[in-house]
């Protein structure tokens, strides 16, 4: 016989920590199931750490939306309680003319986003602020921040168990059931258990899709087919001369070799687009030679970047749901509305900006669960 409880989260990165926190805090009984050893291993700690603005996503997307309400939330979380996070702007630059309508057209996406405190910055503006940036013009972006993205999980989790959340680490679910009563799920790992709920939140992140196909009651139809898009970076062998973050025009699959800072002042850039053949055993060193590409992506914008600055650091894989050289796809939250399961919600291409609208995205699943 299964135990019962009234909500499982699946998935303990920074979305699954901010749903269980918001269902914890709305009087439900909650379980958090993590299949690794600790949480935030996956996508949540193989990232830039940056809090966007909302810039760059389609009109009435769910991405925009939920990046500008989610970025409020977050600065907002951070300062109640004791969040580290840095609000440095971040610079998005043209470096050839043909590239100043380009900016024209973020600006205008920005604005229809609700973004409006977008600066345009001449040559000589920008070159005042970052004397050894090249561009011809810029977008400066004063509510782009970073953050603390471990303090921030931290913090997440202590709010979810302070209103009697519990963490289960080391337990993959094998498989699941829809049922009269809910969703039935079997959990593998260092507890076993059988364990039935009225509320399930498959956020998985990179496992999503292969998980969702294991619950026996949801019809494939509604389950995307999964890619995965690995991002290397590297970081800057000595002091960056920057004080901003660094963005070029955006690429179709990301947003370009960037520069950031972390925390402790660390330049970092990418990430670079590798695309994986499948998501099993991700392999996330960093070649090497990829380095190459980087000097070449980097110099566009800081020429002077010297030969060995650069040093293999870490990489991430984003969950896609959208082939190579297709357009970006948007957040897919599917709930009951959309597959007939009640209290059953898949989030699916959980990618950037899911750090920032993690807060955003929670109240999102709950008026999902609430609305049916």
């Amino acid at each position: 016989m299964s135990e019962r409880v009234d909500a499982i989260v699946i998935g303990a990165g920074v979305v699954g920590l901010a749903v269980a926190r918001g269902l914890s805090q709305s009087g439900k009984e909650v379980i958090i199931v993590e299949a690794d050893k600790a949480i935030g291993m996956g996508t949540s700690s193989r990232n830039s750490e940056v809090i966007h603005a909302g810039i760059y996503y389609p009109k009435d997307s769910l991405k925009a939306r939920l990046c500008v309400t989610g970025k409020n939330m977050l600065y907002d979380f951070c300062d109640s309680h004791g969040v580290p996070y840095k609000k440095l702007g971040k610079l998005i630059v043209a470096t050839s003319p043909d590239q100043v309508e380009n900016l024209k057209a973020i600006q205008k996406k920005a604005a229809d986003n609700g973004v409006d405190d977008l600066v345009w910055l001449k040559k000589e503006e920008v070159q005042k602020r970052e004397p050894e940036l090249a561009c011809v013009a810029a977008l400066l972006s004063p509510s782009t921040g970073i953050i603390d993205t471990h303090a921030y999980m931290l913090a997440l989790q202590g709010d979810a168990e302070e209103d009697g959340a519990m963490l289960a680490l080391n337990s993959p679910v094998l498989a699941g059931q829809v049922t009269d009563n809910g969703i039935y799920l079997n959990v593998g790992g260092d507890m076993p258990m059988e364990i039935e709920a009225k509320i399930v939140v498959n956020a998985a992140g990179l496992d999503a899709i292969d998980l969702a196909r294991k619950i026996k009651g949801l019809d494939d139809k509604f389950i995307p087919t999964a890619y995965f898009c690995k991002g290397n970076y590297f970081s800057l062998g000595r002091k960056a001369p920057f004080s901003h973050l660094i963005y070029p025009v955006p690429q179709k699959a990301g947003l370009g070799v960037h520069l950031t800072l972390d925390m402790g002042a660390q330049a970092r850039f990418g990430p670079d687009v590798e695309w994986l053949e499948n998501g099993n055993n991700i392999d996330y060193a960093v070649d090497e030679k990829r380095g190459d590409l980087f000097y070449d992506a980097i110099r566009q914008y800081w020429p002077g970047l010297k030969d060995g600055d650069l040093n293999a650091d870490y990489a991430g894989v984003r969950p896609k749901i959208q082939a190579p050289g297709e357009d970006a796809r948007d957040f897919m939250i599917q709930g009951p509305a959309d597959h007939g399961i009640l209290g059953f919600i898949n989030l699916f291409g959980i990618e950037s900006p899911g750090l920032t609208a993690s807060l955003a995205i929670a109240d999102e699943v709950i008026r999902k669960l609430e609305t049916t």
